[in-house]
């Protein structure tokens, strides 16, 4: 296989995967989440490559500390989530971009941490995409029904006796594993144009949860595709291409949502979908 065949597939898989999980985020209001945890994820990433290992898994290991770093300021009286996630935001990128300077030497240049390089995609690379991707799948087949009822009526999950708490925690797990699979693609910076572009524009589009969960990894895949593509007809980076692509998307899904009259800041779930969710 060659390289841009190599980085084809790679826009596909992470593509896929980070529409996927991005519907959830989207649809659970946790796309400043994903956000912190893409900045914060920078640290990993410059240390790992000092280091001489593989990025993602320096990512994968800033991500674990920076999500129990989340969920345990989320947990402190008078603060919450979106406190916890600038928090991590600011103070992760700030650390990686000080880490960066005091090793000038890094064998792996600052651009393609921060906007990725798609075109230099492992098969490690790909078999950590396709396994994020699938291992999400297997998770909302195993606890889809947790996750709606508590993303749609928190109220009334923690009514019946559930704590919202794992739910959230796993989620959040899934959003930090995407966001590692995403990195040698699309970087630390543009990876949450992948997470919440492709969901977002389903979401104005598409009226219901599995709709939603279903038209998302299309537009994310298509958004790599294209992205890709364009880079390689411009020559210019396919990082940012890709983000574009997948602003593109959004912007259309917002047109035709206001031809259609559709309202685009909520999505409509049918009385028996929460039903649905509420005798899981």
């Amino acid at each position: 296989m060659g390289y841009f065949e190599r980085a084809l597939v790679a826009a596909i898989l992470i593509g896929a995967g980070t529409g996927f999980v991005g519907a959830l985020v989207v649809l659970r209001r946790r796309t400043f989440f994903a956000q912190a945890l893409t900045h914060g994820t920078y640290p990993g990433a410059v240390a790992a490559a000092a280091l001489g290992v593989s990025v993602p898994i320096g990512a994968a290991v800033a991500s674990v500390v920076l999500v129990g770093v989340m969920a345990g300021i989320a947990r402190v009286r008078h603060q919450g989530a979106q406190v916890a996630a600038g928090i991590v935001l600011t103070g992760g990128f700030a650390a990686g971009a000080i880490l960066q300077a005091l090793l000038p030497g890094l064998p792996v240049r600052a651009e393609s941490l921060l906007v990725g390089s798609i075109l230099t995609v492992t098969d490690g690379d790909l078999v950590l995409a396709a396994s994020v991707a699938l291992g999400s799948v297997l998770v909302v087949i195993a606890f889809g029904r947790h996750i709606m009822f508590s993303t749609f009526d928190t109220a009334g999950y923690r009514a019946t006796g559930h704590r919202e708490w794992p739910v959230e925690l796993l989620v959040l797990g899934l959003t930090a594993a995407t966001v590692v699979s995403a990195l040698p693609a699309v970087g630390a910076i543009l990876a949450i144009a992948l997470v919440a572009a492709p969901a977002a524009a389903a979401r104005l589009v598409v009226p219901t949860y599995r709709g939603i969960l279903l038209a998302a990894p299309v537009i994310g895949a298509a958004s790599g595709v294209i992205g890709l593509l364009v880079s390689r007809w411009l020559a210019v980076a396919a990082g940012p291409s890709i983000a574009l692509a997948a602003t593109g998307f959004f912007v259309l899904a917002l047109a035709i949502s206001k031809l259609r009259g559709l309202p685009w800041n909520r999505v409509a779930i049918p009385v028996e979908t929460a039903e649905d969710a509420r005798t899981a």
